[in-house]
């Protein structure tokens, strides 16, 4: 058996998927790649049991096709130090030997039978599928990601909740302190369906869609999901069990609103949040006419600090605490120059939201504050 392939091709797909590996496999032949020859490509699976990625790599000069095993860290060390080149492989069908040849040398090694790997399985018959943008994909994970939870105890927060409308599609993340709400208005599934996708496949998934991917198709039944790019394809395992009722802890009666510039508002909390305890990375905002004063301080050290930034606001004054580094989480994950935040009292959740939301799209954030009973005043 024997193929080509240019060396900048088969190390940037075999990185991309090699993200799934995690070293601890209670499988050994899952530290392999599994190489399937075709006529024109070769396609490629990396998996950790639950998580499968395949793509498929244009390959030329094909002899013969077959099915072997390859060691990850055998043929990805060399690639990662190779300039751009044809790989010239020559795989011997008997003992599975594979001599790799380029400009100006060699290496060889031994590959395996592809038998013992893991075969994918088939979705269920009823199981949904629809088409989306790429893009829609890649924003609904990128604005989620970071509010995913980690939590034993409660294992459905440990992904991004999947709400499917007939013409909607909501991405939903929570970790009890904060909680994302993306819905994108131009997602045409025709059918009323769920699932929560764990995070592990999510990042993966957002490592792979670039600005030239089209589209992106999502299957899913009650245990599985399957995303099929141009290039890739991911599976995985689904978190079981039943998402919160995500649209009751949306509070809609925040009266008092704030409009200041987003990237202000980060520099300000960075700067400011060097003076907040260590325990807790408290800041205080104090809401006057059309000004936000934000301090933070730290009675351990004896170390405190203030800034005033100009802002919209009417409302009456107001003050509420939050933890520093989670509003500027929730800050640059926002795409609009202005955010709006939307408040009811010191106690009660703060939605942020931007000022302008990107085409067919509809973000909000939620923040739990912090009590400011022991902040100095």
């Amino acid at each position: 058996m024997k193929f080509q392939v240019l060396s900048s091709d088969l190390m940037s797909h075999l990185s991309a998927i090699s993200r799934v590996l995690t070293g601890k496999n209670a499988m050994p032949i899952l530290d392999n790649f599994l190489f399937e020859m075709n006529p024109d490509s070769l396609k490629v699976t990396a998996s950790d049991g639950d998580t499968t990625m395949i793509t498929n790599i244009a390959i030329s000069g094909v002899e013969g096709t077959g099915r072997f095993v390859v060691p990850t860290k055998t043929l990805l060390d060399p690639l990662k130090e190779m300039p751009q080149q044809m790989l010239s492989f020559d795989i011997d069908p008997g003992n599975l030997e594979i001599f790799v040849n380029y400009a100006n040398g060699n290496y060889n090694f031994i590959a395996s039978k592809a038998e013992e790997y893991p075969t994918l399985k088939e979705m269920e018959s009823e199981a949904f599928q629809f088409t989306l943008p790429a893009q829609a994909l890649l924003n609904g994970l990128s604005s989620t990601l970071f509010a995913v939870a980690e939590d034993e105890l409660r294992p459905i927060m440990n992904g991004i909740y999947f709400d499917v409308k007939p013409e909607s599609i909501t991405f939903v993340s929570s970790d009890s302190k904060k909680l994302v709400r993306l819905t994108n208005n131009n997602v045409k599934a025709g059918f009323e369906a769920s699932f929560i996708l764990p995070k592990k496949p999510a990042n993966l998934l957002r490592s792979i869609i670039s600005k030239d991917t089209p589209e992106a198709t999502v299957a899913f039944d009650n245990k599985s999901a399957r995303i099929q790019l141009p290039d890739y394809q991911i599976s995985c395992r689904l978190i079981e069990g039943k998402f919160p009722r995500y649209e009751a802890v949306i509070p809609k009666n925040n009266t008092n609103k704030m409009i200041i510039g987003r990237q202000d508002c980060i520099t300000t909390l960075r700067r400011i949040s060097v003076f907040a305890s260590q325990a807790t990375n408290q800041v205080k905002f104090d809401l006057d006419k059309n000004q936000l004063t934000v301090s933070a301080q730290d009675v351990d050290f004896s170390i405190s600090g203030t800034e005033k930034i100009t802002c919209s606001y009417e409302s009456t004054p107001l003050q509420i605490g939050f933890r520093a580094n989670f509003l500027i989480e929730i800050l640059n994950t926002i795409p609009s120059d202005e955010v709006e935040f939307q408040l009811a009292d010191s106690f009660r959740a703060c939605l942020i939201v931007p000022v302008q939301n990107n085409e067919n799209e509809d973000l909000l954030m939620l923040i739990m504050p912090m009590q400011l009973a022991d902040f100095g005043k």
